[in-house]
């Protein structure tokens, strides 16, 4: 119900998709960019559903709640525990639980994350993702909301080489010329441009 909703407004909006979707994006760590507003999400998971992707995003797990939680769920949460695994030991890092999301899952899984982890103006990305990716042996895709085109999809995928600056700079190079709904609030990574 709600996604069909997502889709009457993607129409609406005349929104137009990539020409092709690589295959391996249907098991990656899919980047989500330029991140500037709420409707990247509404766009993008209907942007994903028509490439014949099934994208899920990880949310704490403290969302599953009556109510909220299966609506969040049906939309593609994956809930995320970073509690120990024991008493007494650190609490895990988000990285940890993504790979070992990829490790416990026997189906493709295509997981969207947004590095510039907020849609106000970052210029230093997180690099969770490609650590995950890295280690999890996962390409990273990058897919693209272009507000001024109004074109979306999913650009190029590769496997981390473990030189993140250079992979970094293919990130940077990709993104550089997307145009998010509110622009100013977009900035690449200047560690890697």
């Amino acid at each position: 119900m709600v996604l069909a909703f997502f889709k009457f407004l993607f129409n609406l909006k005349k929104w137009k998709l990539h020409p092709s979707c690589p295959n391996e994006a249907k098991n990656c760590i899919m980047i989500a960019a330029p991140h500037t507003s709420n409707w990247d999400f509404v766009y993008a998971m209907v942007a994903l559903k028509k490439l014949g992707l099934n994208p899920r995003f990880t949310i704490k797990k403290e969302f599953n709640k009556p109510l909220i939680g299966p609506w969040i769920r049906s939309l593609g949460a994956l809930w995320i525990d970073r509690s120990p695994k024991k008493v007494g030991d650190p609490r895990r890092s988000m990285t940890e639980v993504m790979v070992e999301l990829f490790e416990l899952t026997e189906e493709p899984l295509t997981i969207l994350v947004t590095p510039e982890g907020t849609r106000s103006k970052s210029v230093k990305w997180k690099t969770g993702f490609y650590h995950t990716a890295l280690q999890a042996k996962t390409p990273i895709c990058l897919s693209y909301m272009d507000y001024e085109k109004r074109m979306t999809g999913v650009g190029i995928c590769f496997m981390p080489s473990g030189n993140i600056e250079e992979d970094m700079k293919i990130i940077m190079n990709f993104y550089s010329d997307k145009k998010g709904k509110f622009p100013e609030n977009f900035s690449l990574d200047n560690r890697y441009c």
